[in-house]
């Protein structure tokens, strides 16, 4: 896939103390020439080499900031075309000037993943490795980078694949059947057939059976702290923060609105949201906004943390919480306050799991995030899966193991017609994943939600 027009962006995020100019494409070379100036030319003769430079000025007088420049030729690039890499200072002025001239003298800005989808049509990775960049850049826990980094080596498109090739020698066997019935060649019985088919089956499935975790690593989790006013809530945040984030007062609906966090608990990326108290009787206008929109938090949360205060009558909290919390959500009910409970205080049933714990003294954490690990877990596996696998892969893989279950019986009534029809829709799934045979629309979806430079 050659392009004919080159493109240029940042590849660094603004405001750190270097910037990067990355320009990839046939001209690559000689833009970077009309901003760049050293003594020692960027040529094919020295690639991959960083050289010290000046940015050349815009009226041409002289020469500007310092920098530094490395040229790859492709196609051993990461685009797989020419590409010039060019170093300053960071801030807002230095780079958006480099840029701006790189774009006056006839580059074009790069779109939104550009680089990484020229790199795919470019044969430098398939679609899997090419989504992981994302993934990667996305990543917002140590399992999610590792998972990531797992599907940048190319470990999910080994294994699909792998399948692929299966059913293509299992599909090179039905068609021997086809074309020459009438040969008495050494075919595999039905029954072996079968067995392939199974096999190939059973290694999507094994796939499949890490969609959810690898959602939960990659995506995370939306985490609702509630309950009825003067709880404990925002300090309860707070703790779990390990800042104060929120304010805290011993006065009931202080905390008036929701309040949204990034934190990493036991490991899972979670969108923590402190909600305003929920109860039915508000004091003004403003705290009935913040209750419906905490009702509204509620209904989008996976896992709910509904806060009790130990020390009073819990009755009416334990009816709000029925109502409140939406069916199918996972909750967890959280006794705060338990150094001031009577003795002997043992939590009402929730029909949920239940933790004491006390913000103020700093106890019960470990119960508390270990309820929170079974419940995004469950009891099954806890492990970073193999390979992490998307809505879309998950869509296609899917399919794939619907036409191998269809191509089971075919085969054992030795249907090869319709055996073969399935296997090669299965094949075509698998080159979906992939990339081999995608769609120009679902491309552009893809790279579409890549941030500039990437």
């Amino acid at each position: 896939m050659k392009h004919t027009d080159t493109i240029a962006a940042f590849c660094t995020a603004p405001g750190g103390a270097l910037a990067i100019i990355r320009i990839s494409g046939p001209e690559a070379l000689r833009l970077a020439e009309t901003v760049w100036h050293s003594s020692r030319k960027l040529s094919a003769e020295h690639p991959r080499v960083l050289t010290f430079g000046r940015v050349r000025l815009e009226d041409g007088e002289g020469l500007g900031e310092t920098c530094l420049a490395v040229y790859m030729p492709g196609p051993a690039s990461y685009t797989g075309e020419d590409i010039v890499e060019i170093q300053c200072h960071g801030g807002a002025c230095a780079p958006r000037r480099i840029l701006s001239r790189l774009l006056a003298n006839g580059a074009r800005l790069a779109e939104p993943g550009e680089f990484t989808k020229r790199a795919f049509l470019n044969g430098k990775m398939d679609l899997t490795e090419a989504e992981a960049v994302a993934d990667l850049i996305g990543a917002k826990s140590e399992a999610a980078f590792r998972l990531a980094e797992r599907q940048l080596s190319g470990a999910l498109g080994r294994k699909v694949r792998s399948a692929k090739e299966e059913i293509f020698l299992i599909l090179a066997e039905i068609e021997s059947r086809l074309d020459f019935p009438e040969e008495d060649l050494d075919w595999q019985t039905p029954a072996r057939i079968v067995e392939r088919i199974n096999k190939v089956k059973s290694s999507l499935e094994q796939l499949l059976a890490g969609r959810d975790r690898s959602a939960v690593i990659r995506n995370g989790v939306r985490l609702a702290i509630a309950g009825s006013p003067n709880v404990g809530k925002s300090s309860l945040l707070n703790l779990l923060l390990g800042y104060e984030r929120a304010i805290v007062t011993d006065i009931p609906g202080t905390t008036r609105d929701t309040l949204s966090e990034q934190a990493v608990l036991r490991g899972i990326s979670v969108d923590l949201t402190d909600t305003a108290g929920i109860r039915d009787q508000v004091a003004d206008a403003v705290e009935g906004f913040g209750v419906e929109r905490s009702r509204d938090t509620l209904k989008l949360s996976e896992v709910v943390f509904w806060v009790f205060d130990a020390s009073r009558n819990p009755q009416d909290d334990l009816e709000a919480m029925k109502k409140e919390v939406p069916a199918g959500t996972k909750a967890i009910a959280i006794w705060n306050k338990c150094d001031l409970a009577p003795e002997g205080f043992t939590p009402p049933d929730t029909g949920c799991p239940a933790v004491c714990v006390s913000v103020k003294e700093e106890t019960g954490m470990e119960a508390l995030l270990n309820a929170f690990e079974t419940a995004v877990w469950g009891s099954g596996d806890k492990s970073i899966p193999e390979c992490a696998v998307s809505e879309r892969h998950a869509g296609a893989l899917e399919r794939a193991v619907s036409l191998l279950e269809m191509a089971i019986p075919e085969t054992e009534a030795e249907m090869y017609e319709l055996t073969a029809e399935n296997l090669r829709a299965a094949r075509q799934e698998l080159a979906e994943i992939t990339g081999e045979s995608t769609a120009p629309d679902v491309l552009d979806d893809i790279f579409s939600r890549f941030c500039i430079g990437k």
